[in-house]
């Protein structure tokens, strides 16, 4: 069983850096496959960054290249989610997921494990 908590989620000015927080309890390993999605209304949800528990190798979906970094803390079970150069389109309820049997997929069905969200507002 694996709990996911996030947190730092609230409202950044357009441009402007959000951190966003992801806690870990349960089963996890070392190469537990972690990813950050993001879901607005009407949408389904979207995989955003993803990285093994222990670190190494991030995938980053397109829309977030270059602006967004994943990172893990593996003694702290955490993955953070740094937003910088936030836009608009950014906005919406952010997830982190666990156990990706595909490690580095932007696939929702493949993860098993969710947190609850946290919603970032982007004020223009």
């Amino acid at each position: 069983q694996v709990q996911l908590v996030e947190s730092g989620g609230g409202s950044v000015q357009a441009g402007g850096s959000l951190t966003l927080s992801c806690a870990a309890t349960g089963n996890l390993f070392k190469d537990t496959c972690m990813g950050w999605f993001r879901q607005t209304p009407g949408k389904e949800r979207e995989g955003l960054a993803t990285i093994r528990l222990a670190g190494g190798r991030t995938s980053y979906a397109a829309s977030v290249e270059g602006r967004f970094t994943i990172s893990t803390d593996y003694a702290k079970k955490t993955i953070r989610l740094q937003m910088n150069g936030v836009k608009p389109d950014d906005a919406g309820t952010y997830y982190c997921a666990a156990n990706s049997p595909v490690c580095h997929s932007f696939v929702a069905a493949y993860y098993k494990d969710w947190g609850q969200g946290t919603l970032v507002t982007v004020a223009s």
